[in-house]
């Protein structure tokens, strides 16, 4: 069988999430090089942007919603091709939800917000980017730049709920730095609509693949 570009027909999902989740490939190149240790229940996905390779660790064990909602989108394709739209030195860069050409992209139902499940919001863990309804999460995420403590904290502004992490970067935090680092703008007026810290030249998620953690 010849492997597609992104191996998405290798995607395989433990169903029902009553055991730890996980994800694996078989007879597809793992991108990048070196060892990646996954921490037992994990899963390893490989993000690949035009800035470079970075990997994930996802964590099923104390954020099962979050983490099957991420893989779903990736295993449909659905990241692949999305910018990172919003990036801001030192707090977050942001994708999961628009084209190079801004366009919003549709999104499944919401799900709930597992802000409570222990995980905080450190140096290099990602999140589910939602709106100021605690259980409005889809499709888009971020990861920290800088350890967000007030992004863990029940705030009036944030719903009275924190934002719910569900994985670290465990290789290529240079990558998520370089893309923190490039040029920036703000779409004019005010408004929910109105997207700022844009990057100048699109930083642009290429694929989303699962890294088979039984070889490493």
């Amino acid at each position: 069988m010849t492997a597609p570009a992104r191996c998405a027909s290798l995607w395989v999902f433990a169903t029902a999430l009553l055991t730890p989740t996980f994800f694996f490939m078989q007879g597809c190149a793992t991108p990048g090089t070196g060892h990646h240790a996954a921490a037992p229940g994990r899963v390893l996905v490989s993000m690949v942007t035009n800035k470079g390779e970075f990997v994930l660790e996802l964590d099923p064990e104390h954020a099962p919603v979050s983490v099957a909602n991420f893989l779903r989108y990736a295993q449909r394709g659905d990241y692949d091709g999305n910018i990172f739209h919003r990036v801001v030195p030192g707090f977050v860069i942001q994708s999961g939800g628009h084209s190079p050409d801004l366009t919003e992209l549709p999104g499944d139902d919401p799900i709930i917000n597992e802000w409570g499940n222990s995980l905080t919001n450190a140096r290099g863990t990602i999140g589910m980017a939602r709106d100021a309804d605690p259980d409005s999460a889809t499709r888009q995420w971020y990861i920290n730049l800088a350890d967000n403590d007030r992004l863990d904290i029940a705030r009036e502004v944030s719903g009275n709920a924190g934002y719910a992490v569900f994985g670290r970067v465990i290789e290529g935090m240079d990558v998520v730095d370089a893309i923190a680092a490039v040029q920036t703008y703000d779409q004019p007026g005010e408004g929910d609509d109105v997207l700022k810290n844009i990057p100048v030249e699109p930083v642009i998620l290429e694929r989303v693949e699962p890294i088979n953690a039984l070889d490493r």
